[in-house]
């Protein structure tokens, strides 16, 4: 299987504002970089959507290092997400999980690949990690998609 290191980050200007988001996709030494923009969004929304947008753009099945700053992505995808399944998507306090859609959609994307979810600390000077915030807010700043 090929191995591929990914690199996501979400932005939201307002929370809920102008949210971007962005991935960096690494194998061997090529490197491709994809990012959008999305309205009256949160900054989880967008960190969630950055590692949807990631994993869909994968075209077989691959060993993945997906690295993320947001704690509440790893943890709800590693940690949370099997109480939400055994619970019908109500968090502990019985309430409907807050983005729902986003977490069933990366959940099944998840089964396709073989992923070891990462977290790195934001704005720590780490280079990749630096790059897809940056994309990510210039997407939201610019309303852009790529």
């Amino acid at each position: 299987m090929k191995q591929v290191t990914i690199y996501t980050d979400g932005s939201s200007l307002g929370n809920p504002g102008s949210g971007g988001w962005a991935a960096l996709l690494i194998y061997q030494n090529s490197h491709k970089e994809i990012f959008g923009y999305q309205n009256n969004a949160t900054n989880n929304q967008m960190e969630l959507l950055a590692a949807i947008k990631a994993l869909e753009a994968l075209k077989t099945k691959c060993i993945v290092n997906l690295y993320t700053d947001s704690i509440y992505l790893k943890n709800g995808i590693t940690k949370w997400i099997h109480n939400w399944l055994k619970n019908n998507w109500q968090s502990a306090n019985k309430k409907i999980v807050k983005n729902q859609d986003l977490w069933q959609k990366l959940y099944k994307l998840t089964l396709k690949q073989e992923i070891n979810w990462h977290w790195v600390k934001a704005h720590n000077g780490h280079k990749y990690n630096e790059k897809v915030d940056y994309l990510a807010r210039n997407a939201a700043e610019n309303k852009v998609n790529h």
